[in-house]
């Protein structure tokens, strides 16, 4: 009878990837989605034939774990047709990649007829109609040769599958309509699917997108992201509503489910997440004190809609997290200051309670200032070169970049000792410093010049770390010098000498003895007979106790400049730090042998003991 079937069921079985990628081969069988109209083609190795009756949109194609919406006719390869959901006038949905085996199928037909009488005693024309929709909404499989295929197509094709036994009702057949053995003919067309993806891992979240989002980006932990939600049970009953709510996305909202469900969403994303108790409200439910809201029993999946409707970026300014900053609005392009750059701003200072400290740029002219030249707080200073142009945010600047462990009069209030404090700041514009690119050999020269200059200035100032940074700016715009001429290698020359040896210095005051070492070795290959960079190596040496190496490079100084003071005074710490080390080995060594000799005079003993100790023998012959 025609129509015996509404849905072909059963399958292999296909385990779900659960990944939202497009075109993956795991998915799709060999042979792929191509092909042109009217072109027969196989799909895989199992005798699976597709032929393009109309060709569909894009070239995306749906994955194990999406629901697909299509339309079909299912007929004999003898031209019998024994279904049609054309004829129902109803697109049939079920989900890809769910395919079981076709014992499976008929034992699960056999057992729903058993258990079902009400269903067999209806009409025989009901029973395609009602029946087997009912044994797909229990199963939710269908043949493999549609998993197999469909994961082909693109949205709106048409397309005609030859699909062999072994991937449809096998040797057992769907008596009476479908025999054993038999290939079967499918005409499907693809309308929509629907994405599903795993996006726990472990099958306890899945997701549907109701609603594309914007652009790419999609929230980190940091951020702070504002939701609408709807909570409810698989019965439809409603759990929680909210039409708005805004949250920190790793401290998340409701239940553990919504903090990992946003991470996934786009701005003005709508989507469907379906939520196994694991995340959700585990063993113990959810039971609302009074209002609206139903209780959720123990090991409840829940259904959770959410929109995204925005979210405010909060980045990590400094690696320990110490400052931090919140976009209010996005700022233009791409460029972004560099130090060195001239920049505009206003910017509101407060403290916790919301106390201003300070605002500025308010007025007809913004506050303006120079990047890492201390004219304000470091956190602020960090902070704006993340900045763009026309960019708003809110700072949270710990102390260690704020204003310290000492307390400081502002222009609107005293912030105490060990403060956190906070800006609301919008950069306006700014003029960056020339990158080295720009410049041409002699201004390369200049600007290193004047870097290095400032680094001495700061060094001065006992501002070490600062200092260091600057003769590493200063070394950039000369380091590369194969298109000075000979006159300006040379200046390059002693500029670089100048700033390995100054930064060196500072490295020394830093404790940073390793990369002291690595700046004075650098100058000598540049000069051997430098003394500075041989003196300063030597400190480093006896710093890392490698006294060898700290007496060669005094030795060579003193060759050089025989009335150097600081080598000489050098040369003598290092002589009581040679009399100390070997007095402390002489030490170290002398309570090793002394405890060995100890140790040697404790097992001689135990053996004479021994001896002493053993029982005398009587000979029982005498």
């Amino acid at each position: 009878m025609e129509d015996d079937f509404d849905i072909p069921t059963a399958g292999k079985f296909n385990e779900t990837d659960g990944e939202d990628a497009i075109g993956d081969d795991m998915d799709a069988p060999e042979g792929g989605a191509g092909g042109k109209v009217g072109e027969e083609k196989e799909i895989g190795k199992d005798g699976l034939n597709k032929k393009i009756l109309n060709e569909g949109d894009g070239w995306d194609t749906p994955i194990n774990g999406d629901e697909v919406e299509v339309h079909y006719v299912g007929s004999l390869l003898d031209g019998t047709r024994f279904d049609s959901s054309l004829d129902r006038e109803l697109p049939f949905k079920f989900k890809l990649g769910l395919g079981k085996s076709n014992s499976e199928q008929f034992h699960t037909i056999i057992l729903l007829s058993k258990s079902s009488n009400r269903i067999w005693n209806t009409t025989h024309e009901s029973i395609s109609a009602h029946f087997l929709i009912f044994v797909f909404a229990i199963t939710g499989h269908v043949i493999q040769g549609w998993d197999d295929g469909i994961k082909t197509m693109k949205k709106g094709e048409k397309s005609l599958f030859t699909i062999p036994p072994a991937l449809a009702y096998g040797e057992s057949g769907s008596p009476p309509t479908i025999p054993p053995n038999a290939t079967l003919q499918f005409e499907i067309e693809l309308l929509s699917w629907t994405k599903v993806k795993d996006i726990s891992k472990d099958g306890c979240i899945l997701k549907t997108i109701v609603t594309e989002g914007q652009n790419w980006q999609t929230p980190k932990d940091p951020d702070e992201v504002l939701v609408k939600y709807e909570v409810r049970l698989e019965d439809g009953s409603l759990v929680s509503k909210s039409e708005e709510v805004e949250f920190t996305v790793k401290d998340g909202c409701f239940c553990p489910a919504l903090s990992k469900a946003v991470k996934t969403m786009k701005k003005g994303e709508k989507a469907l997440f379906t939520v196994k108790p694991q995340y959700g409200f585990g063993e113990n439910g959810r039971d609302p004190s009074g209002g609206d809201e139903c209780v959720v029993p123990p090991n409840t999946t829940i259904q959770i809609t959410v929109e995204l409707v925005s979210w405010k970026i909060v980045s990590e300014v400094t690696t320990d997290k110490k400052v931090l900053k919140k976009i209010l609005k996005e700022g233009e392009g791409y460029d972004r200051p560099n130090d060195g750059a001239i920049v505009q701003v206003k910017l509101v200072g407060k403290l916790e309670d919301g106390t201003v400290f300070v605002n500025k740029g308010h007025n007809e002219t913004p506050f303006e200032f120079k990047i890492d030249e201390e004219q304000v707080i470091d956190g602020i200073d960090r902070s704006v070169k993340t900045m763009k142009k026309g960019e708003v945010a809110v700072l949270t600047i710990h102390p260690e970049y704020g204003f310290g462990s000492i307390e400081s009069h502002q222009e609107s209030a005293i912030i105490p000792a060990n403060s956190n404090v906070y800006y609301d700041i919008e950069l306006i514009s700014f003029e960056k410093e020339k990158d080295t690119w720009e410049l041409s050999t002699q201004e390369k020269i200049e600007t290193s010049g004047r870097k290095k200059e400032e680094g001495n200035t700061l060094f001065k100032r006992q501002k070490y770390e600062r200092a260091s940074k600057r003769y590493e700016k200063a070394l950039s715009f000369v380091e590369y010098d194969s298109t000075f001429s000979d006159d300006e290698k040379q200046e390059s020359k002693i500029l670089k000498i100048s700033c390995n040896l100054n930064n060196a210095a500072c490295k020394l005051k830093l404790k940073d003895y390793k990369q002291t070492v690595k700046l004075c070795t650098k100058v000598l290959d540049a000069d051997s007979k430098n003394v500075k960079a041989l003196y300063r190596r030597a400190q480093a040496y006896i710093q890392l106790v490698d006294l060898d190496l700290a007496e060669m490079d005094i030795r060579k100084a003193l060759e050089i400049d025989p009335k150097n003071r600081d080598v000489k005074l050098e040369y003598k710490l290092l002589k009581e730090k040679v009399k100390e080390h070997n007095k402390k080995d002489a030490q170290f060594y002398g309570n090793i042998f002394a405890k060995m000799n100890k140790l040697e005079h404790l097992q001689s003993s135990n053996g004479a003991r021994k001896q002493e100790t053993v029982p005398m023998t009587i000979d029982s012959k005498a």
